[in-house]
């Protein structure tokens, strides 16, 4: 394949007959885009937080601007005497689950991405345009019908073939600067969780492919004087993503080819130096979804949760360089932050809320109780 991203090539786009669903959505895969409902009539305006330095004003994509707050900031704005109007208030909760689903009204701006009769992915019409010079690789179908899709060439055949293809591709737009933030991480493409695999995929190019993509989020929990704490981590600021900005104690993607539990273990001990003597104790407590379109992005993810009890002793020590600092906080004043600011990486909060419901920490006397805990599976939860 040419090195050159205007390289043309030889095969012609043909028509695919093959049976494939006329929906743009079909219903065994995913019926729509979810639109998320809160119990609240209007947006919930940003609670004044006085003296902490700082703008919480920071995208739900990719952080461009590097916040600036400390750890001081996080305590102090967390402190119940902060803003003691807000202790059974659910707005705050429902403004961070919106803000990693939006763009549902935008659901016609994409084609779906089949790979054997199965819709794999959802692909911006515009993005795709960047497609059709690599004519040996994918194949865009108008059909007056279902409105068009983009579909693999019909002589990849093979899993190998089609991830080393389109690997190709792939690097070819990050030279132009389309897809930026390769990470050399591979991501299973599949219609759902434990499905045939069809290929793998550079994992910065998930979200502009609309595959679904898969992590583990865990919360680290310290149980001490009749009090839960949660280790809290500050990101790196040399982060590509979110850098200096609050994390789970531990999370990470889902690479192709490692399980859930095996691929939690591996980053515990690399984000904050848990053994696996003590990892291996984390239990599985279900998942959480969401659907974000940002412009020719669009993440489908399923988050798999954890919980870790760990002893008191215990002290996080960050091994590969991803975080900067780590702080244990009670429980209560995590749920204040989230409320409050707009600290945290964005999907770390539907987890820590789910964490919230599971604890006792969420009851249904708070007003808007079941619309929040449905919200936590706003997107395709497959």
């Amino acid at each position: 394949m040419a090195s050159c991203c205007t390289a043309k090539f030889r095969f012609s786009i043909s028509s695919c007959r093959a049976a494939w669903s006329p929906r743009p959505f079909p219903g065994s895969l995913i019926h729509s885009f979810p639109l998320f409902h809160s119990p609240f009539a209007r947006p919930m305006k940003p609670t004044n937080l006085r003296s902490v330095s700082v703008s919480t004003e920071v995208s739900a994509g990719a952080a461009s601007s590097t916040p600036t707050f400390s750890w001081e900031d996080v305590v102090r704005v967390s402190q119940p005497e902060f803003n003691p109007n807000d202790s059974s208030n659910l707005r705050g909760f429902f403004d961070k689950i919106k803000a990693c689903n939006r763009g549902a009204e935008l659901q016609s701006e994409f084609l779906p991405f089949v790979v054997e009769d199965q819709i794999v992915g959802y692909i911006h019409k515009g993005f795709a345009e960047n497609l059709r010079s690599f004519e040996d690789v994918f194949i865009l179908s108008k059909d007056n019908c279902d409105g068009g899709k983009v579909m693999l060439h019909q002589s990849l055949k093979s899993a190998d073939d089609r991830t080393r293809a389109v690997g190709e591709v792939i690097n070819c737009l990050a030279e132009n600067e389309l897809i930026p933030g390769i990470r050399n991480e591979l991501y299973p493409v599949t219609s759902s969780y434990g499905a045939p695999v069809f290929f793998s995929l550079e994992r910065a190019a998930a979200p502009y492919f609309g595959i679904k993509a898969y992590g583990v989020h865990m919360n680290g929990y310290v149980e001490k004087d009749k009090q839960k704490f949660l280790w809290l981590g500050k990101r790196s600021l040399v982060k590509s993503t979110f850098p200096g900005m609050l994390d789970h104690l531990v999370a990470g993607g889902l690479p192709h080819g490692i399980a859930c539990g095996e691929n939690l273990i591996k980053e515990c001990e690399e984000e904050a130096g848990i053994p696996r003597t003590l990892s291996s104790r984390a239990i599985s407590v279900g998942a959480v979804s969401y659907s974000d379109i940002d412009g020719h992005r669009f993440k489908r993810d399923v988050l798999f949760t954890y919980d870790l009890k760990l002893p008191e002793s215990f002290v996080p020590n960050n091994q590969d360089g991803e975080v900067e600092s780590f702080k244990l906080i009670p429980v209560k004043h995590v749920a204040n932050i989230i409320k409050r600011t707009d600290f945290f990486k964005t999907n770390c909060n539907i987890v820590i809320i789910d964490f919230l419901f599971r604890h006792g920490y969420i009851t249904p006397e708070c007003f808007g109780y079941l619309d929040l805990l449905q919200s936590l599976k706003s997107g395709d939860c497959s």
